[in-house]
């Protein structure tokens, strides 16, 4: 009985506001405030333009074939569960410590990074001072409650959200001459090579940067296990999130690109440890904003802050998921009585601090970790497109009619079949020099997380002598205990 009043709290701990908001400030950070300047410098004004569009495109279909599973199972650590109940038990094993070690090494990242964003206002302070205090407001924050991660979420991402449109109206007034000064339109779109600079192999090295940029929008299938109402929620959050994605990002390159010319050295040394040059910053002073690059540094460390909270929340409940499935101790996959799994949140605590440490100790060690969790997030994209192909296919296969489905992913089978091409495509196209080149220890660092999957899978195959499901022995059902949790939720 208590276990149940346990999974029943953990379920129901987000409204659907915040898993809308969730899934939407998931995926805006550095990516847009700072590297989209590079994608511009690279590819162009409208390579950029076309990388980020079918980047989108990609991830809704992506959304789409998570929420339809996310509908029928809504459990915290998705992921894994859809890959070792329509796939292979392996694929799910290795699915769940993949996308578990990607974030937990991603927090112990952005704590670092929340060193670099302060040192713009107090640079004589340690920068361990300020790391170790991130890292301790994001553990109580996802030590308290769900209710209160949700919040925090919540009206983090909405500063992010009104940062992005306050910056769209500046650009616009700034395109048209009426702030700043004199008229721009659409020159810079036609400089030297623009709007297509390069051709194509500059828009695929830029869809590489997209790809990154989008990752944290899979968030809402680890919500959807702990929302009140995943069969409204989740399918709300991801018609929302397509079109504010599509709007913010593409919106926001084509501003930056019509005031900034592709050209311009600022945009080519866009990167996350010197705000002063963010493309947003750029364009707020071309307005005639002061103290733009104060604001956006503010807006930076909230955005940062907010990718590590989310980091510890999935990182947390995919532990938590593992351990409840066999794949990790029994002992991280207990709760407390407000619904939070303490033993998993200390263990991927420990594992951020662990890492932060060796940024410090050993700056090799840290720079191999990161390299290894560098593919990760393209890996559970195609965990997930190639588990909903296969849960419809069997779902259709058993004799099941789709109106049993609480939501339909869109155009099925082109989305996963576009999104198993495409995350091949972007993983292959990492650095593809270092082949031709042959530099193997490039290879090594830039690929790391392949042979990591493959050594999980295989190893798990070996021992416990799994094998890939066939269709008609595939359980697109929820299991009992699951059909009980939903019905807790209506």
């Amino acid at each position: 009985m208590d276990e149940d009043v346990n999974n029943d709290q953990v379920k129901r701990g987000l409204k659907s506001r915040h898993v809308s908001m969730i899934a939407l400030g998931g995926c805006i950070g550095t990516g847009l405030f700072v590297a989209s300047g590079s994608a511009v410098s690279t590819a162009g004004p409208g390579g950029a333009l076309v990388a980020y569009a079918l980047m989108g495109t990609m991830v809704y279909f992506l959304m789409t074939s998570l929420g339809e599973m996310a509908t029928n199972m809504p459990i915290s650590g998705s992921f894994a569960a859809y890959s070792a109940k329509y796939v292979d038990p392996a694929l799910g094993f290795a699915m769940g410590w993949n996308y578990w070690f990607n974030w937990a090494i991603t927090v112990a990242v952005d704590v670092s990074t929340v060193a670099l964003v302060m040192k713009f206002w107090l640079p004589d302070v340690p920068s361990w001072i300020w790391s170790g205090a991130a890292l301790l407001l994001i553990f109580l924050i996802n030590a308290m409650s769900v209710r209160t991660f949700g919040e925090t979420e919540f009206w983090m991402s909405l500063i992010k959200v009104v940062t992005i449109i306050i910056f769209l109206a500046v650009g616009i007034l700034t395109i048209f001459g009426i702030m700043g000064g004199h008229f721009i339109g659409l020159k810079n779109f036609t400089i030297k090579d623009a709007p297509f600079a390069g051709g194509i192999p500059p828009i695929i090295s830029v869809f590489v940067v997209a790809g990154f940029s989008f990752q944290g929008t899979e968030l809402v299938g680890i919500t959807a296990g702990e929302s009140q109402d995943p069969s409204h929620s989740v399918p709300k959050a991801i018609n929302e999130v397509f079109w504010r994605i599509i709007l913010f990002y593409i919106l926001a390159i084509a501003v930056i690109a019509a005031i900034l010319p592709y050209t311009s050295h600022s945009l080519l040394g866009s990167d996350a440890s010197d705000i002063a040059i963010s493309p947003f910053t750029l364009v707020f002073q071309r307005a005639g904003l002061a103290a733009a690059a104060s604001v956006m540094n503010a807006v930076i460390l909230t955005s940062v802050i907010s990718s590590a909270n989310s980091g510890m929340y999935a990182s947390t409940r995919m532990l938590y998921s593992l351990a409840n499935t066999g794949y990790a101790p029994k002992v991280l996959g207990k709760t407390a009585s407000n619904g939070i799994p303490y033993n998993s949140l200390l263990v991927t605590t420990a594992v951020a601090l662990l890492t932060f440490i060796s940024s410090i100790a050993g700056p090799q060690i840290y720079l191999w970790l990161v390299a290894a969790s560098g593919l990760t997030g393209f890996i559970a994209w195609f965990g997930i497109a190639i588990s909903h192909y296969r849960f419809r296919k069997a779902f259709i296969k058993q004799g099941h009619d789709l109106k049993e489905l609480k939501y339909h992913a869109k155009w099925f089978p082109f989305g996963p079949i576009l999104c198993l091409i495409l995350c091949i495509l972007v993983i292959i196209g990492q650095d593809p020099s270092s082949f031709v080149h042959f530099e193997w220890k490039q290879i090594l660092v830039t690929y790391m997380s392949v042979p990591l999957v493959v050594i999980l899978y295989v190893v798990y195959k070996l021992k416990h002598h799994t094998k890939v499901i066939p269709l008609d022995e595939v359980d697109v059902s929820p299991s009992e205990e699951e059909q009980d949790l939903s019905k807790l939720n209506k």
